[in-house]
């Protein structure tokens, strides 16, 4: 289930005048899940300059993207990828798709486990050991995770195939168990004995372990790197002030917020 929330306005000077009418209230955000505490703050100093409202809805970007299509009434779009966006924009229901932000795939290990980056690969081939991802198609986050699995095979002939029938599919489908209301799904995810790694955004690991101290962040190694490029557009039948809410997310003030939650800014304006 998406989490939806009333968000402090987004509305800021951008170099150009905005006409007093202009009203952030009426503006409807729709994003990637890993985007949350991020894009929490980035609405909190942008309402500090407007005292509008937004609201909010987060979740894996292929489900966010489904609503859309279905004719739910959204107005910028923060994917966890590009692909998402990019469709809507080939079917006339979005603007053009900008990339605002990277990411990148961390491991998320257990207590105990034996694992650093060079025996990351030899760990997840290991039969005992239970690999957690998160759904493909529906959630980037999975499909990144599956072509890390497709890296493997440069390294060992035969990983591919292991990596991915061995994979547990545990968040971000449409019929995903959620996590109880105020837990971080990662966490909860490994506290409660699902998976001994999980593969998942290094912005994610990092929320994870701030809830559950023990867990441990192992860096993927070179070559099996996967980076993830999120992208941004203004939906068909915006209203005008959307423009500016993707404008700020894109400020030198939005990348420094969205760097400080590990996120890789990238400004096109510097």
């Amino acid at each position: 289930m998406a989490k939806t929330k009333r968000l402090a306005g987004l509305s800021v000077a951008m170099g150009v005048a905005m006409t007093a009418a202009a009203s952030a209230a009426d503006l409807k955000l729709i994003a990637a899940g890993s985007l949350e505490a991020a894009l929490g703050e980035v609405a909190e100093a942008y309402s500090r300059q407007s005292g509008a409202e937004v609201a909010a809805t987060f979740g894996p970007s292929g489900l966010m993207r489904k609503r859309i299509e279905a004719g739910e009434a959204f107005h910028v779009f923060a994917s966890a990828n590009m692909t998402h966006p990019e469709a809507l924009a080939e079917a006339g229901k979005a603007g053009a798709v900008t990339l605002f932000a990277r990411n990148r795939l961390c491991a998320l290990a257990r207590d105990g486990l034996e694992v650093d980056s060079t025996t990351l690969l030899a760990t997840l081939l290991k039969d005992e050991v239970r690999l957690g991802t998160s759904t493909p198609k529906a959630d980037p986050s999975g499909d990144y995770a599956f072509a890390l699995f497709a890296k493997a095979e440069a390294v060992e002939t035969g990983a591919a195939a292991k990596l991915k029938a061995k994979a547990l599919q545990l968040t971000g489908g449409p019929d995903s168990e959620k996590a109880p209301d105020g837990r971080n799904t990662y966490a909860w995810v490994m506290e409660d004995g699902r998976a001994d790694v999980f593969l998942t955004y290094c912005t994610n690991a990092v929320l994870a372990r701030r809830e559950l101290p023990a867990l441990q962040i192992i860096d993927v190694p070179a070559e099996l790197a996967v980076g993830a490029d999120y992208g941004l557009t203004v939906l068909a039948g915006a209203p005008a002030e959307a423009a500016s809410l993707a404008a700020f997310i894109l400020s030198a003030e939005g990348q420094r917020i969205l760097a400080g939650y590990g996120f890789t800014p990238v400004n096109p304006t510097d």
